[in-house]
């Protein structure tokens, strides 16, 4: 099973953010948006990790974000689809053009995706390397990759 770690930051909240993920295979990316939140921020981590991971096998995606890890742990999502996403409040809910192209790859038919969190800002060497490359990616306006044996990173992801 490949593992990844996801991270996302925001410098303000709302303002500039960065996403980041990194594999257990090396491989890495992150990227930066100019307006933003940190959810949105933190679930864009875990998107572009399954984009850049399909078709890879079965991915367990690590995140210090509760709000990405219990929409698949807790099922959020299952309430939010028959509700006609809308929360338990009745509200919209918060990011769904994100959360749709998530849940989309995630729970796809033959897809072996699992989410588990881990605390952030304890050690966790990986979670720490991708809070580092979502906050320069925030910091620097730009993110870098590299995504695969002999690719060399890039900027302005």
């Amino acid at each position: 099973m490949r593992r990844v770690h996801t991270d996302g930051s925001c410098r303000g909240n709302p303002g500039p953010g960065g996403w980041a993920w990194a594999d257990d295979r090396g491989a890495f990316a992150s990227g930066f948006d100019p307006a933003t939140t940190n959810q949105r921020m933190e679930i864009t981590a875990a998107l572009e990790a399954l984009r850049d991971h399909a078709g890879d096998g079965p991915i367990e995606i690590v995140s210090d974000s509760t709000y990405v890890v219990n929409c698949f742990k807790d099922r959020w999502h299952e309430g939010w689809l028959r509700r006609g996403w809308k929360n338990t409040q009745g509200q919209p809910v918060a990011n769904r053009d994100l959360w749709e192209p998530l849940l989309e790859l995630a729970l796809a038919p033959g897809s072996e995706v699992t989410f588990r969190w881990v605390k952030g800002h304890s050690g966790d060497a990986m979670n720490d390397l991708v809070d580092e490359l979502a906050t320069a990616a925030a910091d620097r306006g730009s993110g870098i990759s590299n995504t695969g044996p002999g690719s060399a990173a890039r900027g302005d992801r």
